[in-house]
């Protein structure tokens, strides 16, 4: 079974904004994410798309807007290089109590089921602590990220995070390719 890399992709990739993605033209990629996604593409690890879209629960978007929003930012990571293996998408609203929205590893669950992952052997980007108890419950390691939400999560943290924590998608790129060099 082969290991993962989860991506958020607000504030992971793209920059995240506080009053949600809600078209294309809203879209900026974060500096660098072409770059480690281009190599994190390289590696041998599954590359999925895990990402929280409230926007189309909360009923700003359509869930078909939602779903080409993140069509394109897959197209992109490709046409620069990049790989993205599985794109997983939760619409629901945070008040749903669905088993995908993160923290709930409904998503990282169901892809490792459908791509046939080794969630022990796997990791999950992301710049909030539900990214990292996702990735905690589903077995997987947190990495996070001080881009997005992450300085600001990091400093709501009791105790701290429970994984490293890192500049930007580069870095946990960087970290997670060394780890990998590290394992038996």
């Amino acid at each position: 079974m082969r290991a993962a890399v989860f991506l958020d992709r607000d504030g992971v990739i793209i920059e995240n904004r506080s009053d949600y993605v809600k078209s294309w033209d809203e879209v900026r990629f974060l500096p660098q994410a072409f770059e480690a996604l281009r190599r994190l593409g390289q590696s041998s690890y599954a590359v999925v798309l895990v990402t929280n879209q409230s926007v189309v629960g909360r009923r700003i978007i359509p869930l078909d807007r939602a779903v080409e929003i993140n069509r394109r930012v897959v197209a992109e990571i490709e046409a620069v290089g990049g790989r993205v293996d599985a794109a997983y998408l939760c619409p629901h609203h945070p008040e749903d109590g669905c088993s995908c929205r993160k923290p709930a590893p409904g998503m990282l669950l169901r892809a490792a089921e459908e791509l046939e992952l080794d969630l022990a052997r796997s990791y999950a980007i992301g710049d909030a602590a539900s990214d990292l108890e996702a990735a905690r419950l589903a077995g997987a390691q947190g990495i996070l990220v001080l881009t997005g939400r992450g300085n600001d999560e990091l400093a709501s943290m009791e105790g701290g995070p429970s994984g490293p924590v890192v500049a930007d998608l580069k870095a946990a790129v960087d970290y997670l390719l060394a780890a990998g060099k590290r394992r038996p």
